[in-house]
């Protein structure tokens, strides 16, 4: 019995220690934050400008086309927050401007709604 449990414990350990399927928060290649949202990536490069950008990726980290996205915007600057949307550009990415500048290391999040209904959401 001891046995079983001494096992038990070990398969329950390794199991524990796994890591997790989704990808910690990073800095993505096009120098902003890169964060999972739903099954895309989403890269947000704000530099303390109006001027919004969003690259998307897909789980591999190989760019998927921004035509036929929408997306939402909230993001919270001087504490008050700011709603905006981001439309496709071209390649893989979503531009939008914010009422104000956007600082980079804003706290907010955009929605994702991918061409056939499927959303996600990006919390930076």
């Amino acid at each position: 019995m001891k046995r079983q449990s001494a096992i038990a414990a070990l398969v329950i350990g390794l199991i524990v220690s796994l890591p997790v399927l989704a990808h910690e928060p990073g800095k993505g290649p096009n120098g902003g934050l890169q964060v999972d949202a739903g099954n895309w990536h989403a890269e947000l490069v704000a530099n303390g400008t109006p001027t919004v950008v969003v690259y998307l990726s897909d789980a591999d980290g190989k760019t998927i086309p921004a035509t036929g996205f929408k997306a939402n915007a909230v993001f919270v600057v001087d504490g008050k927050p700011q709603r905006f949307t981001l439309e496709a550009a071209d390649a893989a990415k979503l531009i939008g401007t914010a009422p104000v500048a956007l600082p980079a290391g804003a706290k907010g999040a955009v929605q994702l709604t991918a061409p056939d209904g499927k959303t996600g959401q990006a919390k930076f």
